[in-house]
């Protein structure tokens, strides 16, 4: 399966070295770039990519409401660049349901897999990275509220295995993992976190993640 890219990132000279390198893969194909987040949008609903490579921080409309509005269509998944200073930037790309987070000093190795790991579902990429995020993200604050009463009350109808699959992906763990550790398939694992965002009316597998770090799952 060819995997369909629009990379968006407003530096010329990073954006041609993002694509020569995602053009480098056999599998993946950048069907549209675009130098500032309202074009990543515009493109995004005329060519229905697989996927959009969104800088957080571009002119005209930034990535973080790009990515709120791509999200929202239904357009595509989104794979945020950021330098991962955890700022508003990137918790705002988590609350509009970023696919995943890759930093923009990551090789080509690495953007490559990242690509093909938020394609096939997979919205926990670079552990580590993802696992910090998670972390700040959920760290106790005074201004922290709690979950609305709906999602909590969706949280304690979860049976135990929901509440199992939950729980992995606070760990950030992938589908191959959390299939390894509950001792199912993968494809039934992939539809457990399916089925589990249904129920929680949750955007992206990072947010649930979030929300089991929050609950203590």
């Amino acid at each position: 399966m060819t995997i369909r890219v629009v990379v968006a990132e407003d530096q010329a000279a990073v954006r041609a070295g993002l694509v020569l390198i995602l053009r480098s893969a056999g599998d993946i194909k950048v069907a549209g770039e675009a130098g500032d987040g309202e074009e990543a949008v515009r493109l995004a609903r005329e060519l229905r990519p697989d996927l959009v490579l969104m800088d957080v921080q571009m002119p005209r409309l930034d990535g973080v409401s790009a990515t709120r509005q791509v999200v929202e269509e239904g357009l595509a998944d989104v794979l945020v660049l950021t330098t991962f200073d955890l700022d508003e930037y990137v918790f705002g790309a988590l609350r509009a349901g970023a696919a995943g987070f890759l930093l923009k000093n990551a090789d080509a190795a690495e953007l490559i897999e990242a690509v093909r790991t938020v394609a096939r579902g997979e919205g926990l990429i670079a552990p580590a990275v993802t696992r910090r995020l998670i972390a700040e993200f959920a760290a106790p604050r005074p201004a922290r509220t709690a979950p609305a009463p709906e999602r909590a009350a969706a949280v304690a109808s979860l049976t135990r295995r929901e509440r199992e699959v939950l729980g992995a992906l606070g760990e950030g763990l992938s589908n191959a993992e959390i299939a390894e550790r509950l001792g199912m398939a993968e494809a039934t694992a992939k539809t457990h976190v399916s089925r589990l965002l249904g129920k929680l009316e949750l955007r992206s597998r990072l947010q649930a993640a979030v929300l089991a770090q929050e609950l203590g799952i």
